[in-house]
């Protein structure tokens, strides 16, 4: 008996059916034909309510996945239709500043207040943990010497915040080689005063205390009067609380966070983040006010080239002459200090309250601290902060051997 087959070239059994593996082949061929059709249908449907939904355009591009907005008692929560009219639509002349996380823009509020709005990107640096970490951390915390938190916007598949916005920009502008009217050595000590007793504040006021993590020049901002504001909570951590048995932890095991020159070296080394690693940090800052040096510069670390220069006698050597004529017997005193703060051992730094009292010692000696605090030959300068293109974006000293009164004015060498 002869069978017959089918026309199509499929091969079918005796009874005439389509062979079992032939059958299996259809179906997966299908399927897959189905699955690419509607992932393809997927995509240009996606695109076209991208280009067509309010205020979506180039700039809702954070995250495709929808999730529910985040919410903080105490905390104002703007729209994203809020954050684009109060940046001009986030328009690039608005734009003041810009960081691993993106890009800060100054803006004005409905009410007319005018506030810095930090906007993340996606690829950021800056995570939903860290998102979530600074908008709780600053709505608790009230000082005149940290930044303060004016809201979050969290809709749109952005993330942004909003904070006061600081005229003057960060420390770093204004000791920068670029800057054309740098601080004078009074104003430097009233920066590291403010930013020491924000730091202060954090440590021991706080409720629970906090360590920031990455104290940086960048994240000293200054505002109109050049006051110092510690900003940046991103990588903060809330120091250990007392256990069962009302000890306390002298330290908070973490992986490794910071900005490679201000990490201090027992932290990088031990995982063991304590308030001394602020103290390291904030050093750091002290030796950057002090000589306008980076703290990484050409494979030279500040820490080693002052204290190189500090065993050599020769300290004035490295000085910033930007800051004009300074009182020496202050700039030395200020300068051990700041190499006391750096110390490679976290029981041979002082604690920050030590930190705080020796700079209020220090400025004591100069009886015209704060009306002199000002940029070099300046005594007001509105031109110079509208320039500005980024507003972000402990040993125990008594004090009881400071000399009183006049001190002798040096010019830098």
């Amino acid at each position: 008996m002869i069978y017959a087959t089918a026309d199509f070239g499929i091969p079918t059994s005796k009874s005439g059916g389509v062979s079992g593996g032939a059958l299996a082949g259809i179906i997966l061929g299908t399927l897959a034909f189905a699955i690419t059709l509607s992932a393809a249908v997927s995509l240009i449907i996606y695109k076209i309510y991208l280009r067509r939904r309010p205020n979506g355009g180039p700039y809702s591009r954070r995250r495709a996945v929808s999730r529910n907005p985040i919410k903080i008692d105490g905390v104002k929560g703007f729209s994203y239709e809020e954050m684009a009219v109060a940046t001009n639509n986030f328009s690039e002349s608005q734009q003041v500043g810009q960081g691993g996380y993106g890009k800060v823009y100054k803006g004005i509020l409905a009410d007319g207040s005018v506030v810095a709005i930090k906007r993340a990107q996606e690829g950021s640096l800056q995570g939903d943990k860290e998102f979530f970490t600074e908008i709780e951390l600053l709505s608790r915390l009230h000082h005149r010497n940290l930044v303060s938190l004016v809201g979050y916007c969290d809709e749109e598949g952005e993330q942004m915040l909003i904070y006061e916005f600081m005229p003057n920009g960060t420390l770093r502008e204004h000791i920068s080689a670029k800057c054309q009217q740098p601080l004078n050595f009074a104003s430097r000590l009233r920066v590291a005063l403010g930013s020491a007793k924000g730091v202060l504040y954090l440590h021991t006021e706080a409720d629970p205390p906090i360590f920031h993590r990455d104290i940086k020049a960048t994240n000293i901002l200054l505002d109109s009067k050049y006051m110092a504001k510690v900003a940046d909570f991103g990588l903060s951590r809330l120091a250990p609380v007392p256990d069962i048995e009302g000890l306390t932890p002298t330290h908070v095991s973490t992986v490794v966070k910071g900005t490679p020159g201000y990490l201090d070296p027992e932290y990088f080394l031990t995982h063991k983040l304590t308030d001394k690693s602020d103290v390291y940090s904030l050093g750091v800052v002290f030796l950057e006010l002090l000589t306008g040096m980076h703290p990484i510069s050409h494979g030279k670390n500040i820490v080693r080239e002052v204290n190189t220069a500090f065993q050599a006698g020769t300290i004035f050597s490295v000085i910033d002459e930007r800051m004009g004529s300074y009182p020496s017997e202050c700039v030395e005193k200020f300068l051990s200090l700041a190499l006391r703060c750096c110390q490679d051992q976290t029981d041979a730094r002082p604690a920050m309250m030590e930190v705080v009292r020796e700079l209020e010692n220090i400025s004591s000696l100069m009886p015209d601290f704060e009306s002199s605090s000002m940029p070099s030959g300046s005594i007001s300068s509105p031109s110079y902060s509208s320039n500005m293109r980024h507003p972000f974006i402990s040993s125990d000293v008594s004090g009881s051997d400071l000399i009183s009164g006049v001190v002798p004015d040096i010019n830098p060498r």
